[in-house]
């Protein structure tokens, strides 16, 4: 940098050169220059939590006594900024950085020092606001990071992913009502089995998101609990003893979700298990997403050639080759998203496990792969529903000639005839290409009567057609 395109900020380590009009200082600059890995930055939901943390601590320290009110006021202007996100371009640092943090809890720390300084009419730099001394009082990166990780995940978890979930959950159940009376062949094993209706598939398509949201939920109380006031080690070392449960407090006023001091600070510094558990669940959600998304996919394959039970919304060409192709992107895209999720919990499940003596030192790639894990699956949910679930149709003629042509309807005639008696009966179907019906009037095994009992694929989903939408007993297969 040429001497006007820069200033001299200092650090314990001695002076850098930060660009002239950087609000960040010293050690920012430091870690921008250590950690030029990937790219990779935290996201906002992260950064206004920071933002929100540094606020309030600054307002609980003036209340308590500890800070001056002067600067306090700067201070919580310039956090409130942050949170807002009006100076996100001043957070340039790397994922990839120090396993506590460090150097983001600093970054904004001396952002936030320096907009201070400005808003007071001094000089950037001349730390007449100190990002230590006054806007890191009474807190360590080793409490802030696991705090700013758990509000961002709570944050987003409840505004964005969850909405997202419930309303998939609710446009699957809509489906199954819809397609309650669609009779059609279970398959097992990808083989025909006896018949379901449609409604019934998608009835387990929403009962899986359901237990999902009640997984995710379960997560958050866990997740609620925060590491500020633990400061270094998890001792409250030079932070008021009231300090942790009134930054609590004031947070679940601003965030509008109830977050609670940890219950023991060594717990929840040393160790990122919520964590860990919070991006289990989500694995589970997106594991859930990719049955039901690879099911929609078979159930809608051909045209001409495939299952084509459903028609699935016709969003975009499908083949750059091929005129007319279209291809069933949209769960596509959710299976791409499961797998991302997925693998960000092997990430996680790594990461909790760097949790040496008083501190995890792997705070930062877990916080992006959970934080991340929420948004993607929460967008894709979103656009799972309106681009793709809403719209399906079910082709109820073709599902039921399926229905009416599968072997696996002799499994109604095992108590009339004995099993090894009905399994060479559906054989000769599937040698004769004749219905199991046909077959069992013809060898007198059954009248008409009785075989529009025994051999209705409607009634052997239980309810004429409209069967149960809960699990039941039965063998393998």
């Amino acid at each position: 940098m040429a001497d006007q395109e820069y200033r001299i900020e200092k650090d314990s380590l001695g002076g850098m050169r930060v660009p002239k009009d950087a609000l960040y200082g010293a050690q920012t600059q430091r870690a921008v220059e250590n950690f030029p890995v990937s790219g990779l930055r935290f996201p906002r939901s992260f950064i206004e939590a920071l933002g929100a943390i540094k606020m309030v601590a600054a307002q609980v320290n003036t209340e308590l006594g500890v800070l001056d009110a002067r600067l306090s006021e700067a201070i919580q202007q310039a956090a409130r900024e942050v949170m807002e996100g009006r100076l996100d371009d001043q957070f340039p640092l790397d994922i990839f950085q120090t396993g506590s943090g460090t150097s983001t809890n600093m970054n904004a720390n001396e952002v936030i020092a320096n907009r201070a300084i400005q808003i007071l009419g001094g000089e950037l730099g001349s730390k007449d606001v100190h990002p230590n001394d006054h806007v890191n009082t009474g807190q360590s990166s080793n409490d802030v990071i696991p705090t700013a990780s758990h509000v961002s995940a709570c944050n987003t978890i409840v505004r964005d992913l969850l909405p997202a979930l419930g309303k998939l959950r609710d446009a699957l159940e809509a489906k199954a009502v819809e397609f309650a009376d669609v009779v059609k062949t279970g398959r097992t094993h990808l083989q025909d089995a006896t018949p379901v209706t449609l409604g019934q598939e998608f009835s387990g398509y929403a009962c899986q998101i359901a237990n999902g949201i009640r997984r995710v939920e379960n997560a958050l109380p866990h997740l609620s609990e925060l590491a500020i006031g633990g400061t270094a080690v998890g001792t409250g070392l030079n932070a008021h003893a009231d300090f942790a449960r009134r930054v609590c407090q004031e947070l679940s006023t601003l965030f509008d979700h109830e977050f609670v001091e940890a219950p023991n600070h060594f717990e929840a510094q040393a160790a990122r298990d919520a964590m860990v558990e919070a991006s289990g669940a989500l694995k589970v959600v997106a594991v859930s997403l990719m049955k039901i998304a690879n099911d929609i996919r078979w159930l809608s394959s051909g045209p001409r050639t495939g299952l084509a039970e459903i028609s699935i919304p016709v969003t975009q060409p499908g083949s750059s080759i091929m005129p007319g192709k279209v291809n069933p992107v949209i769960a596509e895209a959710v299976r791409m998203v499961a797998a991302q999720v997925i693998g960000n919990d092997t990430t996680l499940t790594v990461g909790g496990q760097a949790g040496n003596f008083e501190l995890n030192v792997m705070i930062p790639v877990m916080t992006y792969g959970l934080l991340q894990s929420i948004h993607i699956m929460a967008n894709v949910s979103n656009i799972f529903v309106d681009r793709c679930i809403a719209g399906i149709q079910a082709d109820e003629e073709r599902a039921r000639w399926y229905a009416e042509r599968s072997p696996a309807l002799a499994t109604a005639l095992a108590p009339v005839m004995g099993y090894d008696k009905a399994a060479e009966l559906a054989k000769e179907a599937l040698a004769s290409g004749k219905t199991i019906r046909e077959l069992a009037i013809d060898k007198g095994v059954l009248d008409e009567k009785q075989a529009d009992e025994l051999l209705d694929p409607a009634k052997q989903t239980g309810s004429g057609g409209r069967g149960r939408g809960g699990g039941g007993g039965g063998g393998e297969g």
